[in-house]
């Protein structure tokens, strides 16, 4: 009896504790989709002509609110008269995720960055009842700042507008919507007072914008052109105007309190302090100047610059700003930060009195040793509860939510990062990300109101992203062998058993890293300067690897008409060169250090001789492999010579050098057709020249002597100005074929 009231008060205790989570996200109701259901009905009828052409008229779609009473996503699914499907959803993007769920299981269909396979059934199979999709999670979030950079920096409407359609099957809500705001910033500082010369000794270059925007750099890759100003704008209408027609929530940009340095000539009583260099910069490009939150001229600013982006924009009521980006504080004392967050969120609410604070909650991983529980707390209750949202950035490697009792009560939302830089190469937390949003709902008094991709860039391992998307709308953790055999089902619209189990092997090893708080950074020596100290440890056994590259190429011969298949017959190919390339670096090196010179030549020269001008072949095979893609897409920015010269350098130095002499050097690398040809083959080559002259001449190797060397072959790369294809060459089936039956059997020797 004792037992049963215990239960019973415990049951009081949880529901009130609830009831007062849930009091807090009262104050997020009014996010919510803008646009008519007519309207939202429309986005999804273009949607699929664009996708499916004359078959999208086997489904009827409607949009109709009132199908979600408590703000969730639903879709419901039956089957009609004439073999057709109906899809009723409470958004556009509800009745988009339901129609791709019922693409992906009835179909067996399949959409992604590299390439779709859409062989639909005649007619489509029918549906027994009523198919219902829906989620638990309020908000789906994509996008991390940086992405703006790495991968969408040079995009067109076309392009934006795959983007768009991909985010509203894969159930995205919550998009970041940061194009084209550096003209709002231009009208701002200019009807302030500063002129053009200290607005283009402020802004970066277009491929570095994302670090402007959070304080950490400028000038750099500049000036930005007028017509970069005109283009970005345009773009943006057209992409907030397509996100809000599916009934998407728009996340805009705010003021975080950086400011040029002109500013302290205008107002020279400012509270302004000059920060140290970020990163490896020092003071020409870096050492942002903030202006103190609690200064009037910070609320002017930031007031100005709100109401010209509402103006502009419009607005859904939520904003994005991150005061701290890898920058310290200039106090530790928990009554600053509190007054920080207050006068941030203060400026914002002065404009939108209805406005919600998103910030990445980055900070808190980058620095720990400053972000102490009194201080985490005290940014976070500078703004009221529930009208914040922090993004756990990290959280398949490093959750913040669970230390910090659900981030002290305001809302957040459980991100997946998975990628850094928009590397190259096989990732993944398989099993983290399966279980990870399921403990972050059952944690005590979660304040957990969605769920996030935040990778720095995209277009690889469409596979992670297709299930993190995924998750947003199940009730438990799928079976992660049973679901990767259905994946590689419907992305080859093949039966042949192989295949699931090359998918199952790589789900169970290169794809499910599980060592703690790993960042996903290529650490492979191929795509890093050459030194006699680099970096050869995996995550995964290359035995698994070596497995599944066998299962696919020997399915390859029937499959390669597929541009999916392709795609993953390069990507999977090229990983076991990137191992095997890792392989012949501890020949060379133990070799070296044992003065065999024969040896120091074989493995060197098979190398560079060999591997790498195959690994280029066949990435130059492929259209999703081609730094000639990059480059002609950043030129066809510019109006003319000058901008198209300053976007090639822009485009070409972010991937390389990432700086003007390496100061993030090769944080960005890419495995592309011609970049490993005329960058990464070329340093390997000076490395294994220089070690045989060290031999032959009995000197010992000089990093330093080297680095100076290999600088300038670097340098040179970002200034060669030459044309690379933005077209495939040659046959990806024969190039594959030929590097499979040459290195396959050294990759099995590689395991003895």
């Amino acid at each position: 009896m004792r037992l049963r009231h215990r239960g019973a008060l415990l049951a009081l205790v949880f529901v009130t504790l609830l009831q007062s989570v849930c009091s807090d996200f009262e104050t997020l109701a009014h996010l919510r989709a803008k646009a008519s259901d007519k309207t939202q009905s429309r986005a999804v009828v273009d949607l699929l002509r664009r996708l499916l052409g004359n078959r999208s008229r086997d489904f009827i779609v409607s949009v109709n609110r009132t199908l979600s009473n408590d703000t969730l996503d639903v879709c419901e699914l039956r089957s009609a008269k004439n073999n057709k499907i109906v899809a009723v959803g409470s958004t556009g993007v509800a009745v988009a995720t339901g129609i791709y769920n019922y693409l992906k299981y009835f179909c067996n269909c399949h959409v992604s960055w590299s390439g779709d396979q859409l062989n639909l059934p005649r007619p489509l199979p029918p549906l027994t009842g009523v198919l219902r999709i829906n989620t638990p999670h309020r908000f789906r979030y994509y996008q991390n700042v940086c992405t703006q950079s790495y991968s969408s920096v040079w995009w067109d409407w076309p392009r934006w507008q795959r983007e768009i359609d991909w985010m509203a099957l894969n159930g995205i809500n919550l998009p970041l919507a940061f194009t084209g705001q550096e003209v709002l910033w231009l009208e701002v500082y200019l009807s302030l007072g500063l002129n053009q010369t200290e607005m283009d000794r402020f802004f970066t270059g277009p491929a570095f914008l994302a670090w402007n925007r959070m304080g950490n750099l400028f000038q750099w890759g500049g000036p930005l052109p007028q017509s970069w100003h005109v283009k970005q704008l345009n773009l943006q209408l057209k992409i907030l105007e397509r996100m809000r027609s599916f009934g998407m929530i728009p996340v805009l940009p705010a003021f975080s309190g950086i400011v040029p340095e002109g500013i302290t000539r205008l107002f020279p009583q400012a509270n302004v302090t000059k920060l140290s260099p970020w990163s490896h910069f020092n003071c020409t490009y870096s050492c942002a100047y903030v202006l103190d939150p609690r200064d009037p001229l910070f609320q002017r600013i930031g007031a100005l610059f709100l109401t010209q982006v509402i103006a502009e924009f419009g607005t859904d009521h939520i904003y994005n700003t991150d005061t701290f980006n890898e920058m310290i504080p200039a106090s530790s004392d928990p009554t600053y930060l509190a007054s920080i967050s207050r006068a941030v969120f203060s400026t914002m609410t002065s404009v939108d009195p209805q406005a919600i604070w998103l910030m990445q909650g980055w900070l808190f991983i980058s620095d720990p040793s400053f972000w102490k529980p009194d201080q985490v707390k005290a940014l976070l209750h500078g703004v009221p509860l529930g009208r914040m949202i922090v993004l756990d950035l990290f959280a398949e490697s490093m959750p913040v939510y669970s230390s910090t009792n659900s981030f002290y009560g305001q809302p957040f939302i459980w991100c997946m990062l998975h990628n850094f830089g928009g590397n190259s190469g096989l990732f993944g937390t398989v099993e983290s990300i399966n279980s990870g949003p399921f403990n972050a709902i059952r944690f005590p008094n979660s304040t957990l109101v969605g769920l996030g991709l935040t990778p720095e860039g995209i277009e690889q391992n469409p596979v992670v992203y297709e299930l993190m998307s995924e998750l947003a709308w199940r009730k438990e953790p799928v079976n992660l062998s049973k679901w990767v055999s259905l994946y590689a089902l419907r992305r080859y619209g093949s039966m042949d058993e192989n295949l699931a189990v090359a998918w199952q092997i790589l789900f169970h090893s290169v794809y499910n890293c599980t060592l703690p708080q790993y960042k996903n950074h290529n650490r492979s020596p191929l795509v890093h300067r050459p030194s006699m100290h680099m970096q050869t440890d995996i995550w995964y056994e290359p035995a698994d690897l070596y497995k599944a590259w066998k299962l696919l190429f020997e399915a390859s011969s029937g499959l390669v008409t597929l541009e999916t298949f392709r795609y993953d017959l390069v990507d999977v190919t090229r990983q076991a060169l990137q191992l095997l390339t890792t392989e012949f670096y501890k020949e060379i090196r133990n070799a070296f250090q044992a003065q065999k010179l024969p040896d120091l030549l074989t493995a060197g020269g098979v190398l560079v001789y060999d591997l790498l001008p195959e690994l280029d072949r066949l990435l130059s095979s492929n259209e999703h492999f081609l730094l000639g893609v990059w480059l002609e897409q950043a030129q066809s920015q510019g109006v003319d010579e000058y901008e198209a010269q300053l976007y090639d350098i822009n485009a070409r130095n972010q991937i390389t050098l990432w700086g003007p002499d390496g100061e993030i050097l090769d944080y960005a690398s890419k495995e592309w057709g011609g970049l490993v040809e005329d960058y990464y083959l070329q340093r390997w080559g000076l490395f294994v020249n220089t070690l045989v002259e060290c031999l032959d001449r009995g000197r010992p190797f000089k990093q330093d002597v080297f680095n100076q060397a290999v600088f300038q072959v670097e340098k040179g790369f970002v200034y060669n100005q030459r044309k690379y294809p933005s077209k495939p060459l040659g046959n990806t089936y024969d190039i594959a074929r030929r590097i499979f039956l040459k290195y396959y059997p050294y990759a099995l020797k590689s395991l003895k």
